[in-house]
């Protein structure tokens, strides 16, 4: 239809047969999945098969299936690639460059969803020898232009950290203190003060003690938290108090 004008009278159900047959045009889901193994923040990932890629980390993802929605489409990817139903899981944005894909042109939509490392591998679940975990400092390009999409979701991850405690879906239901932090530090990409991280996020009343302590540490045994569900509430922004930026 490009460079036709439709006139004021004219039905779009006329443009059905150009519609048909124009440029065929894939639309796929791509699935940025962070999990932290209580070290670092990491990526699943599966290896290219396909030239010039070959060889190099690629996000999971696959093409729309005919009869299902986006957010249907990223569900099954999740569940067929971790064995885990009811991740935290957010649509973030639509990449279409032209030339994004060497088969021909491509849209995806991506999402970025969060995993805890520990259920993922309690799970057993690695539906291709080729998918492994990759720290998100070791990652210095991807296929196609996954590292952009991982990048933008990063990003959002960032921006979601500071809205809501998105954390504790990467954390045990039990963490102490320096395990937050070091959390918050893998996201953020910056180290933070102990003491005033400690104090402001204490001050936010957002965790609350467990009343357990850390067991068979070389160290003394540091308290452990829990997310302050009492505390919690859907619209609960942390950048009301500005806990994490001086």
């Amino acid at each position: 239809m490009k460079g036709k004008e439709i006139s004021s009278v004219e039905n779009i159900n006329s443009h059905i047969e150009e519609i048909e047959n124009h440029a065929k045009i894939a639309v796929s889901v791509d699935c940025v999945i962070f999990g932290y193994d209580m070290e670092e923040l990491k990526v699943l990932t599966i290896e290219c098969n396909m030239d010039p890629y070959k060889g190099h980390p690629s996000l999971i993802g696959d093409l729309l299936d005919e009869g299902e929605d986006l957010d249907q489409a990223a569900n099954r990817i999740l569940k067929e690639r971790t064995g885990i139903d009811n991740l935290y899981l957010e649509q973030i944005k639509t990449f279409g460059k032209v030339d994004r894909h060497p088969l021909g042109r491509v849209i995806t939509v991506t999402y970025f969803a969060l995993v805890k490392k520990a259920d993922y591998n309690s799970n057993g679940m690695r539906p291709s020898p080729n998918s492994q975990w990759i720290a998100l400092s070791q990652i210095e390009e991807m296929a196609f232009d996954h590292l952009t999409i991982t990048n933008v979701a990063l990003d959002t991850l960032r921006k979601k950290l500071l809205e809501y405690p998105i954390w504790m879906k990467l954390l045990p239901i039990d963490f102490s203190l320096p395990e937050l932090q070091n959390l918050f530090e893998n996201i953020i990409g910056k180290p933070l003060d102990k003491r005033n991280f400690r104090k402001k996020i204490l001050s936010l009343d957002i965790i609350q003690e467990s009343g357990k302590k850390q067991k068979d540490v070389p160290h003394r045994p540091a308290n452990l938290y829990r997310v302050n569900q009492k505390k919690l509430k859907k619209e609960y922004s942390f950048l009301l108090k500005n806990p994490f930026h001086n």
